[in-house]
């Protein structure tokens, strides 16, 4: 330790013992302004003693320059500094490591996807046949109704953000038992987000039009193109579900293989 730190060292001491003889006498007549004052300087002064008191690296004066033979003393110097630097790097390392480990991205939930996806969006029309059914065509529907176990989580995150309505063409009423039923199966309707009433059929394609001209809703999601493009002037935003991307697409139509794809579980 040099002069100039033993003398600070000094200075701090005699004003320690300073403090701790006067500060009693003043302590009644001081408000909170001035307390607190005290305590932030007592702070530094402790923080300040223990910076000075840590021990320090010596510094080895430079040998002049001489071209003497490797010696032991100078492998045992070299072995410690590359220690030290050993040490340092390993320490610097692992605080990279909790720095990288707290500020590591967040993967979005579900629900926060389908949220942003569909823009905030408050209501959702969506046709069955090609998007929550296995099945393409009206008259498949004849003989089976299959849903897709890979669309039920996002239907159900949509329905807790969204009014979901769903539609679908069908060609006689046994038809229309094998949607629900396989519906139902599925476990759709004890979410609490879609009832029965809500699942709407009609005869025609233009009846599935008027429906969703009816609704209202913020998003439509079809796989018919001729639909997507009458709706296009009357729905802000659509959904169209295809393999192939349309030829000329607007700016509030988008497309996407699968509706699980658009929302990336896939």
């Amino acid at each position: 330790m040099d002069y100039s730190r033993e003398n600070v060292l000094r200075l701090i001491e005699r004003f320690g013992d300073f403090l701790s003889l006067r500060i009693s006498r003043f302590f009644r007549g001081l408000d909170s302004r001035s307390i607190g004052a005290i305590a932030g300087l007592a702070v530094a002064v402790v923080f300040t003693w223990r910076l000075l008191r840590s021990p320090s690296v010596p510094q080895t004066r430079q040998p002049k320059r001489q071209n003497p033979a490797p010696s032991n003393s100078g492998i045992a110097n070299l072995t410690n500094s590359n220690q030290i630097s050993s040490g340092v790097s390993s320490e610097v390392s692992s605080a990279q490591n909790v720095v990288d480990e707290v500020f590591q991205p967040v993967e979005p939930t579900l629900g926060q996807i389908v949220r942003h996806r569909l823009s905030e969006g408050r209501k959702v029309t969506c046709r069955l046949l090609g998007v929550i059914l296995e099945e393409s065509t009206p008259e498949e529907l004849q003989k089976q109704a299959t849903v897709k176990s890979s669309v039920l989580e996002v239907l159900l995150e949509i329905t807790k953000c969204c009014d979901l309505y769903l539609m679908e063409r069908v060609l006689d009423d046994e038809s229309e038992k094998k949607v629900l039923g396989a519906l139902e199966d599925a476990g759709i309707f004890t979410s609490g987000g879609i009832v029965k009433d809500k699942v709407l059929f009609c005869s025609t394609e233009t009846g599935r039009t008027s429906f969703v001209r009816q609704l209202e809703p913020d998003w439509h999601i079809d796989t018919n193109p001729e639909i997507i493009s009458q709706l296009s002037r009357f729905i802000r935003h659509q959904l169209y579900i295809a393999s192939v991307k349309p030829e000329r697409p607007t700016g509030n139509i988008l497309s996407s293989p699968s509706l699980e794809e658009f929302f990336g579980r896939v």
